[in-house]
């Protein structure tokens, strides 16, 4: 060893070149393809290399600059202190008021109360009964073309210390008018009559310091099915164009960012969410410096995070705790203002008490027991991370010049450039769940296979929205397809059952039945596993007695030339015989007759749908 008592450990090992690394990794590889095999093209448009060195940050312009330095990736403050966030839907405002003040003492220190009517003062009065927003942040969704509770809520804040209170409204035009519906919900175009009101209400209450009357949900472009390069870009883009039409009404720079609050959703690409964060910090604190504004909080991006809805399924509804705690720890990891996780039966039934319970616990345990919020930007000086995040960016920054160069997002939205390109990337992402190259646990792959679906939420029947629009961006989920398949087999009074019969090789016969179990459940379609069977004969006589619609042969490639023509002999015309896999002999398999097989190759979806159309559902 080493004299010096602080010479670190590895100075003992030789270091390891790049070369070096690369000649073991290709002779491991036998001849096999590098890129194909290792290096991952994502659906950002851009390679991610097995591994990443030091050499590699070379590019990365932003290192070197701490906590709370332009341009902001390791943050916007020199701690990770975010606000856990709850919204509580609104309809009677006293059962709201007493929900939040509960949420408080629970753990939450920002509430949203989601409102959709118009409101009064007496309204007012008693949804924030008891609430001081100077101690917790309280935001309100509400239409943009109804306003009706900005002047109570600030005659309610007036009684506070001005520069404590902390109040969003996030009036949001450009995502929640325009995007979501295709046409501003304002009687102007551009949605002239909205900017109207929140650059009025910026000048009328410009004491109150931490106020913002101004949204940006890039949300919204996620759980439409984008690609997080996507959201990123159009959420700056978008903000961009809330910045300038602010400015065009006499607000300045500094005052007109300092007023919009970003919303970007979560998704379980881990690594990547960590990055989009910290690189949107950057992209708009270098969007801001262009306007030189007289006050350096300009520069810093105010974002809320909320987990996705894309993601979440009906059906095995626990499992969206897990994805939840896995993209809270992402937003946790780079850094938010204020966090949401969306309780796990979110999108099935109004939220109780447990599940939001849940939600809170999850950031609760992120900060008082794994102690994230006392770690700044834990990930700087990952290689891997670092890298993302450049790329990231380069991206993004890429797509937002192009629609910059269209005259902005609103210019760009009414061309029809964005939706098509958001509507692309979610049908390419349809595509792979429906492939089951992108999995959604319980849904399209290893569902419950005895689960009733529990009753949908309704949606939220606001009567100050439009009507929806050619190019309109309607946020959905990506089980959506298989829930509408399960459900119509629900629905249909029948119970149709595919039955395993396992047969020839043991171990193939074993292991196609558990395949097969899961692709047909994940239609509803009740399914009967076998260990084995000695005999074809024994296996038929089994599904004739079982009354299954669907019998399933199972066994290896080599027995089904012999096993398959038996199976189907047997049967005749009381089931539907499948062959589990794609073996050599299915071509002359169909020359005799037997025309159905199910392989990891298939599209899942489209095959359980004629399944189910040829059993009459």
């Amino acid at each position: 060893m080493a004299n010096n008592k602080y010479e670190r450990l590895f100075d003992e090992f030789p270091a390891v070149s790049t070369e070096a690394w690369e000649a073991v990794i290709n002779t491991d590889l036998k001849g096999a393809d590098y890129q194909k095999k290792l290096v991952w093209r994502t659906a950002e448009g851009f390679n991610v290399r097995p591994y990443y060195r030091a050499e590699d940050l070379a590019a990365a312009k932003f290192l070197g600059a701490s906590a709370g330095e332009f341009p902001y990736v390791r943050g916007v403050k020199n701690c990770n202190k975010w606000k856990v966030f709850q919204t509580i839907y609104v309809e009677c405002p006293a059962e709201a008021n007493k929900k939040a003040l509960q949420a408080f003492e629970s753990g939450a220190d920002s509430v949203a109360f989601e409102i959709c009517k118009e409101v009064d003062k007496a309204f007012v009065e008693a949804l924030t009964a008891g609430i001081d927003p100077t101690k917790n942040e309280i935001v309100f969704y509400i239409c943009t073309s109804n306003t009706t509770i900005v002047e109570p809520v600030m005659e309610w804040a007036a009684g506070f210390d001005k520069e404590a209170v902390r109040i969003a409204f996030d009036f949001d035009p450009i995502m929640w008018g325009l995007t979501r519906f295709g046409k501003f919900c304002c009687e102007q175009e551009r949605g002239g009559e909205c900017f109207d009101k929140i650059a009025g209400y910026i000048q009328r209450y410009k004491e109150f310091k931490h106020v913002r009357f101004a949204g940006v949900d890039g949300s919204l472009i996620g759980n439409s099915g984008s690609t997080i390069v996507e959201e990123l870009a159009y959420m700056l883009a978008a903000g961009h164009d809330m910045l300038v039409e602010l400015m065009e009404r006499g607000i300045s720079a500094t005052d007109a960012a300092k007023s919009i609050r970003f919303t970007t959703s979560i998704t379980s690409n881990y690594f990547m969410e960590i990055a989009k964060i910290r690189a949107a910090r950057m992209l708009w604190a270098n969007i801001m410096t262009a306007y030189q504004p007289e006050c350096k909080c300009a520069e810093k991006i105010y974002l809320h995070a909320v987990t996705s809805s894309w993601n979440q399924t009906v059906y095995d509804s626990y499992v969206n705790m897990l994805r939840g705690t896995t993209e809270a720890m992402s937003a946790a990891i780079a850094g938010v203002h204020s966090l949401e996780v969306l309780p796990f039966n979110a999108v099935t039934t109004k939220n109780d008490e447990f599940s939001e319970r849940i939600a809170r616990n999850v950031q609760l345990l992120l900060k008082n027991e794994a102690h994230f919020d006392n770690v700044v930007d834990p990930a700087g000086g990952s290689y891997f991370i670092e890298n993302l995040t450049a790329s990231i960016a380069e991206e993004a920054w890429k797509l937002f010049r192009e629609v910059e160069a269209e005259g902005g997002y609103i210019a760009a939205f009414h061309k029809g450039t964005i939706s098509a390109r958001v509507k692309a990337s979610a049908e390419k992402k349809n595509k792979e769940v429906a492939t089951r190259r992108t999995i959604l646990l319980g849904t399209n792959q290893y569902p419950n296979f005895g689960e009733v679906l529990e009753a949908q939420k309704a949606e939220c029947a606001c009567g100050c929205c439009c009507e929806v629009g050619e190019n309109a961006l309607v946020p959905y989920r990506g089980g959506e397809a298989f829930e509408a398949m399960r459900q119509s087999v629900d629905a249909s009074g029948k119970a149709p059952k595919a039955f395993m019969l396992t047969c020839g090789s043991l171990a193939m016969a074993r292991a196609r039945a558990q395949f097969s179990c899961n692709f047909f459940a994940c239609a509803g379609i009740k399914v009967q596993d076998n260990t084995f069977f000695a005999s074809v004969e024994e296996g038929v006589k089994a599904a004739k007695e079982a009354k299954a619609e669907i019998v399933v042969v199972c066994s290896s490639d080599d027995d089904y030339a012999t096993l398959a023509p038996e199976v189907a002999k047997l049967i005749g015309d009381e089931a539907i015989v499948v062959v589990a896999g794609a073996p050599a002999c299915a071509e002359e398999l169909k020359a005799q007759g037997i025309t159905h097989f199910i392989s990891v190759r298939d599209n899942v979806l489209e095959t359980l749908k004629a399944y189910l159309k040829e059993l009459g559902i």
